[in-house]
């Protein structure tokens, strides 16, 4: 294309307001200027602008000049009767239904492929929908004419519907301004065709180069053709023929008044009349084009398709959540009758005629849950009344959960009870506890009474009796009950090894034998709970009793806490950690074995016969006294 190629439009016609060109002379307009220039066409229905666009258009597709139609009634599918120029939009007679997705590459096959295309966006259900694809469209085609520099022109009918005088303009508004003011540099053209001036944005207006101004008779409009061309053109406006109007432009600094000539194709905007309606044949665009498209809608439609997928799953997933949730309500209910029951329970336990102190666990100020919910067998944050009990008898239950805690401190004040009673039958024992302080015990003490101060003798003597021999706290008066024969321990190690190996075992000489077993069931099972470990060492189902000695084994490192009541043996991690300074990496293992030699293979006879044998030494004693 030169500078100098011209497309040749209408004729001068006769009448006011023109130049003085003889009428019927020929008007062409020059094609770069269309084409990369800002027009505007206006007139009332029916005065001739779509004509007057469809000729513009269809001289520009004879010469190979590519446009871009925004077609907004669905009137411009007849340029297909003469040019191959694809037609796309939402209704069935597009070559193809395109949706904002399709944007950049009707930009790319516009531009880059030279292909006319109208933007059919007449048959939109969703308002919104037109508009983006209009705006993203537009969008790529200003940003890729910034490197193509190609030509390139756009059509854009009903532009109040998106530049209005009065209202805001929304985004797309804003972006075909953009290409009117900007647009030039690049090569891309604009033209906007509206019935109703008033109501075109006057900065469009104003900004264009070239204007077409038909037949006009309201009277808001006609002020608008007054205050733009002068009172002469206002007055004749009104008259104008059809396809007859007013031709400004900037090159030729002169208005003149001109007859556009008939499109030659199909007029499909044409009002129907009674006549038969006969749809011409159409000219097909190449099926790669379309396929281009396609791909890009069966693109769309497995993304959507994957989306209702998910949609389906996360309403399957929610429905289980308000199923789970109704479960939980539940549970909750279960959980406070049951905590109901337990206080009931407690609150029994407590009573004044039991020895109790009548506590009231509803009281705030006297809340004791002995019982409550735990979390993975920790002490929940903010209840230190586990704590601060275990505290009271020596048990250090941070780490504990409540369950743990409470069994560990009842266990506690049994066991502190059962050495107390047993040194005050025979000064001469060995206690490895201390005396208790408590002026109640030490009153029963110095009287004599080894049953803690309470009235039943007999209750007082079983608890002593069981809890002393359970612990093995004395082997026929000598105070070695438990205690392994040195001639019959496993040979140790030389050198650091076994000197570790024999501090362990110095730990586990002070054992009595069932705990020494429960460590070796710890070691066989890796996790268990302390009654079912103190049963498989030869001991009673005491729950008491069990925290007793599990507590020894926990403070010496040998079992470490695993949560919900259950302990895991950690005797090798304890080397590796105590001993790390001490012994090489590669010598924990033997360090480890030279110490589990001493309690794996232990038998329970002979313990079970120390713990009559105990049991019996204790009731002579309390007996004597």
């Amino acid at each position: 294309m030169t500078d100098r190629e011209t497309i040749t439009v209408a004729d001068v016609s006769a009448g006011p307001g023109g130049d003085g060109t003889d009428p019927g002379t020929t008007v062409s307009l020059p094609a770069v200027e269309i084409l990369t220039g800002r027009g505007f066409i206006t007139g009332k229905s029916g005065s001739g602008k779509s004509n007057t666009a469809s000729v513009v258009v269809e001289k520009l597709l004879s010469a190979n000049f590519p446009v871009l139609v925004v077609d907004t009634d669905g009137e411009y599918y007849g340029l297909k009767e003469e040019f191959e120029i694809l037609h796309v939009g939402a209704d069935e007679e597009c070559d193809i239904q395109v949706s904002p997705e399709h944007a950049e590459k009707i930009a790319s096959l516009a531009l880059e492929g030279n292909v006319p295309i109208i933007l059919d966006v007449s048959g939109y259900l969703d308002e919104s929908e037109a508009k983006s694809l209009l705006l993203q469209t537009t969008r790529h085609l200003f940003a890729k004419e910034k490197k193509v520099k190609q030509p390139f022109l756009m059509l854009v009918e009903e532009v109040h519907e998106y530049i209005p005088e009065g209202g805001g303009m929304d985004e797309c508004g804003r972006m075909l301004v953009k290409v009117g003011k900007r647009g030039r540099k690049h090569g891309l053209g604009i033209i906007g065709i509206s019935q109703r001036p008033a109501d075109v944005k006057k900065d469009f207006i104003t900004q264009c180069d070239w204007l077409v101004w038909h037949r006009l008779t309201w009277r808001n409009d006609t002020k608008v053709v007054k205050r733009i061309l002068g009172k002469e053109y206002s007055d004749a406006i009104e008259d104008m023929g059809d396809g007859e109007g007013f031709l400004v432009t900037d090159w030729s600094e002169s208005i003149r008044r001109v007859q556009f000539r008939r499109k030659q194709t199909f007029d499909a905007g044409a009002t129907p009349g009674l006549d038969d309606f006969e749809r011409p044949d159409l000219k097909s665009v190449s099926s790669d084009l379309v396929d281009e498209l396609r791909d890009i809608s069966d693109e769309k439609e497995r993304r959507e398709s994957e989306l209702a997928d998910l949609r389906q799953e996360l309403d399957r997933k929610e429905q289980r959540i308000a199923e789970l949730e109704a479960e939980l309500e539940e549970a909750r209910d279960l959980r406070r009758f049951a905590d109901q029951m337990a206080q009931a329970m407690f609150r029994k336990a407590e009573a004044p005629y039991r020895g109790g102190e009548g506590r009231n666990l509803s009281r705030p100020d006297e809340y004791q849950r002995a019982l409550r919910e735990y979390e993975d067998g920790d002490v929940p944050a903010g209840d230190p009344e586990a704590v601060e009990a275990a505290a009271e008898h020596g048990v250090d239950a941070t780490e504990l959960s409540v369950e743990d805690a409470v069994g560990e401190a009842a266990a506690a004040a049994d066991e502190e009870e059962a050495v107390n009673a047993a040194a005050s039958a025979d000064p001469d024992v060995d206690v490895p506890f201390p005396l208790a302080t408590d002026p109640e015990m030490t009153a029963a003490t110095e009287a004599g009474d080894t049953t803690t101060g309470t009235d039943d003798a007999t209750n007082g003597e079983t608890d002593s009796v069981t809890l002393a021999a359970a612990f093995g706290e004395s082997n026929g008066g000598d105070g070695t009950a438990g205690v392994p024969d040195s001639s019959a321990k496993p040979p140790l190690p030389d050198g650091a090894v076994g000197d570790v190996a024999g501090d362990l075992r110095t730990t586990l000489d002070e054992f009595d034998a069932v705990t020494r077993r429960m460590l070796a069931h710890y070691r066989s099972q890796g996790i268990a709970d302390p009654v079912t470990a103190q049963v498989a060492a030869g001991g009673p189902g005491d729950h008491k009793v069990a925290y007793a000695r599990n507590r020894t084994l926990r403070k010496a490192g040998f079992v470490r806490h695993a949560g919900r009541g259950k302990y895991a043996y950690a005797l090798p991690d304890h080397v590796r950690t105590e001993y790390a300074h001490r012994l090489h990496p590669d010598a924990f293992d033997e360090a480890v074995a030279a110490v589990e030699r001493v309690f794996v293979d232990e038998e329970p006879e002979s313990d079970a016969n120390a713990i009559e044998a105990d049991a019996s030494a204790v009731s002579a004693g309390e007996a004597t006294d």
